[in-house]
């Protein structure tokens, strides 16, 4: 049984009243009574509001064990959405740093830009709102902090804002995604790679293999194109492959989507899109 249940049931089993506990009440002046029973409520209240914070092992919702560092390709996040982008960057740009379980851990932690200002000239070049170009614009991070970094807090080197944006920063900066690609002599292009191309030289530089996702062809077209890579990392920010292991969950609730169009696992077999303009 869990902690919960046990503390549940310790509870129940201590407001079994028997027949003598209910003479001694009866004999019981007004005002002790009164004191005894808001007592009574008084415990009952603390142990269930307390039980539910209680650590459940890994079947409690909020306990990760790896971050998914993701890269999106600004002229794709453009292609998926009817938004009129200006100008997206010509460089991969943060999407987000994701726990790979749990969303919205805790709605009652907002998120406060004046917490990352010491951060906002690398926030606004690396991790941008794509669709939105006002630089006074923190709806994208507000997203990110709400729905990812109030899950990712319980890490102690992420649990406040600025750590968490920070290390997003800090990861994105030693990935150094757009170098590694120009080094391998794959840039924006009208022309099309094989996915297997892309990958082998990501993990000749990395190590590890990233889960890259694409958007499938359009009615009409031969290729796929590229849109965002993940990279995976420990709690001790160390990379790692990005594959399922027996008991976690499975990353593709990360999928990401516009509109209509939505990102997908890329195939080996289509030729591979990266485009240079929308």
């Amino acid at each position: 049984m869990s902690t919960l249940g046990r503390l549940k049931q310790q509870l129940l089993t201590l407001l079994k009243w028997d027949l003598q506990d209910c003479y001694l009440i009866n004999k019981m002046k007004p005002v002790k009574l009164q004191y005894w029973i808001l007592g009574w409520f008084s415990m009952a209240f603390c142990c269930w509001c307390i039980s539910d914070k209680f650590p459940q092992g890994d079947n409690q919702p909020h306990t990760w064990k790896k971050l998914f560092l993701a890269h999106h390709w600004p002229v794709t996040v453009c292609k998926m959405s009817a938004n009129d982008c200006q100008d997206p960057p010509d460089y991969w740009t943060i999407h987000g740093l994701w726990p790979d379980k749990g969303e919205e851990c805790n709605r009652t932690w907002h998120f406060n830009v004046t917490e990352i200002k010491d951060l906002m000239s690398d926030m606004r070049h690396y991790w941008p709102d794509v669709l939105h170009s006002s630089l006074n614009r923190t709806q994208f991070w507000k997203h990110e902090w709400d729905k990812h970094g109030t899950c990712a807090t319980t890490l102690q080197a992420l649990n406040s804002q600025k750590k968490y944006f920070g290390k997003a920063l800090e990861l994105y900066r030693h990935i150094d995604l757009n170098s590694c690609l120009l080094k391998a002599g794959i840039k924006p292009s009208s022309s099309y790679y094989r996915m297997t191309d892309i990958k082998e030289a990501l993990t000749k530089f990395y190590g590890v293999t990233p889960k890259i996702q694409c958007l499938p062809p359009e009615e009409g077209e031969k290729a796929q194109t590229i849109g965002q890579m993940e990279f995976c990392f420990t709690k001790a920010f160390q990379l790692r492959n990005c594959t399922t292991l027996k008991g976690e969950s499975d990353p593709m609730q990360h999928a990401m989507k516009l509109g209509t169009k939505e990102l997908s696992v890329c195939s080996d077999t289509l030729p591979t899109y990266y485009p240079s303009k929308v």
